[in-house]
């Protein structure tokens, strides 16, 4: 017979949550939302504090007037409520305000350490998360009311590997040459298979090696999440891997640059081989702009190299399901990988992915929902005070140091009052939209050459320019939508992925993983540098 339930702790917690709501709309926290710069998401504060704490105290009351019972509501919906809303209390304490005020301290700092140390760190809601949920269970340990909701966070995780695939598409590749695609195909599948032979050589556990495999091999944190069901990953283990992926990224932001000078890499190849042998996707960036802030091309190299990672992680899902089944001693059949061992949620990743890439939820050549528009109208004009800004700066010869290309695009963007192909070839889309592309690449390059201080502009110069740039660029709001909703299946699930991480099991597990994500980490940075070399010219960006 089910025991009864203390109402308390979901009363108390549902309680606050309506509680903050009211003062958040009554507009006392906007200036201290303003400071924290998340004033934008004040509504969907007030909307989430309302609902949840609402659903709490509804299902508080239903428990306390009828016997607890082991139905289907009972052990998923009245039972984990309690830890769901405490973990959601968590999230949204950590994204609202921990988050914030960290990327606040590291700005202040930036002036003495040269750089932001919350990118370096990847300080954001999922390590964040991840670090509270560890804390709370090593300290004050899971309360017992929340006990049930905690073991909700596996099924939210992969809830948000599904909202994941809405972000990319199949026109990602098309920016990449024949030898790009090869060279991070050989090295997602070759760190996996390279990985597992280690665990297998240190005796290291099946489940450990597995997560670490897609971990190092494929794109850091998505693929830990990812693969972690298929190949039952314990939580420790998990927190390893992305522990040993942001270890040995931070070491590569600082080494590959000095290394890609020594070498005379070309922008081209330097993105690549950065793209290519650092996993997590801010440290990827700090990279390419250390090695070159002015040469846009670097950056954007690096980033579809990084992009196209992702691209692999169902395949490698694939190989990790067959390869656990027959770690197990298990005999297994084309149906029982396909079908029975392929995590459904993966489907759903792809299901996604592939709407994404038909276009359905913005043109299929977005990225994580941006893409570009060179169309005229209104809407992506510069201001008229802008204009007059950029117009006179040009008359007083004020625009000094540029390319000729460079001056070329500054002058068009005045002629047009906006980025855009030119007027007489609108009816020939593809010319017009090169024309565009090729003067908005050159504006990037100019706000490039001014941050790294290679060209004096003015503020109102700049800022021109930057919202030319800006007004180009555009966001779908369903990917937007489903975006916001993997931040927060990520948070939540992250959190209480953490609340099962012990310092018990964390000890047991001694070094080894951290071992062997630098052995395959400097492996595959080493050989992909020499294959990047040889193979990688300056003509991958079309």
């Amino acid at each position: 017979m089910a025991q009864a339930q203390d109402n308390k702790p979901l009363f108390i917690i549902s309680g606050f949550l309506i509680i903050y709501a009211l003062i958040a709309s009554s507009g006392m926290l906007h200036p201290l939302m303003k400071y924290l710069h998340t004033a934008k998401t004040s509504d969907l504060q007030i909307a989430m504090g309302f609902i949840c704490g609402g659903i709490g105290i509804l299902g508080a009351i239903i428990n306390s007037i009828r016997k607890p019972g082991d139905t289907i509501i009972d052990r998923f919906v009245l039972q984990p409520l309690p830890g769901i809303l405490l973990i959601l209390l968590m999230a949204m304490a950590i994204r609202w305000y921990l988050e914030p005020v960290v990327k606040l301290i590291s700005q202040s700092l930036q002036p003495v350490l040269g750089f932001k140390i919350y990118k370096i760190l990847n300080l954001n809601y999922v390590v964040l998360g991840l670090l509270a949920g560890v804390l709370l269970t090593n300290t004050y340990g899971i309360p017992k009311f929340a006990a049930s909701g905690v073991k909700c966070a596996r099924f939210v995780l992969k809830m948000g590997v599904i909202m994941l695939g809405a972000r990319y598409s199949f026109a990602e590749l098309a920016k990449l040459g024949t030898y790009s695609i090869f060279l991070v195909g050989t090295f997602v599948l070759g760190t996996v298979f390279f990985v597992l032979w280690l665990g297998n050589l240190f005796k290291q556990p099946k489940t450990m090696t597995g997560v670490l495999s897609a971990g190092m091999g494929v794109c850091g944190v998505s693929a830990t999440v990812a693969v972690a069901p298929v190949v039952k990953a314990k939580s420790e283990e998990m927190a390893y891997t992305i522990g040993t992926i942001l270890s040995f990224g931070i070491i590569c932001m600082f080494v590959f640059p000095t290394i890609g000078h020594w070498a005379g890499m070309n922008p081209v190849q330097f993105g690549a081989w950065a793209g290519t042998g650092i996993l997590n996707s801010a440290q990827v960036a700090a990279a390419a702009l250390a090695f070159n802030a002015v040469d846009i091309k670097t950056l954007k190299v690096a980033e579809i190299f990084n992009i196209t990672r992702v691209l692999f992680l169902p395949i490698i899902v694939l190989v990790l399901a067959t390869w656990f089944g027959k770690e197990t001693g298990k005999k297994l059949t084309f149906k029982e990988v396909v079908i029975d061992k392929f995590p459904i949620f993966i489907l759903g990743f792809l299901l996604l992915f592939a709407m994404s890439s038909m276009g359905l939820f913005s043109p299929p050549t977005h990225y994580k929902g941006k893409y570009i528009d060179f169309s005229y109208n209104d809407r992506t004009q510069v201001t008229e005070k802008e204009w007059e800004t950029l117009n006179d700066a040009l008359k007083a010869n004020e625009i000094k140091g540029l390319t000729e290309e460079q001056m070329a695009a500054v002058t068009d963007l005045i002629a047009q009052r906006q980025i855009a192909g030119n007027y007489e070839n609108r009816a020939d889309k593809k010319v017009f939209n090169k024309q565009g592309e090729d003067r908005m690449f050159q504006l990037e390059s100019v706000l490039a050459a001014a941050k790294a201080k290679e060209i004096n502009l003015s503020k109102d110069v700049k800022g021109a320019i930057k919202h030319a740039v800006k007004q180009v660029h555009k966001k779908s709001k369903t990917v937007t939508t489903l975006t916001d909703c993997m931040i927060w299946f990520f948070a939540f699930g992250l959190i209480g992925l953490g609340m099962q991480i012990t310092k018990k099991a964390v000890l047991q597990a001694g070094g080894w993983p951290l071992a062997i994500g630098l052995i395959s980490g400097v492996t595959k940075a080493v050989l992909s540098f020499f294959v990047v070399l040889w193979l990688v010219k300056d003509v991958v960006l079309k």
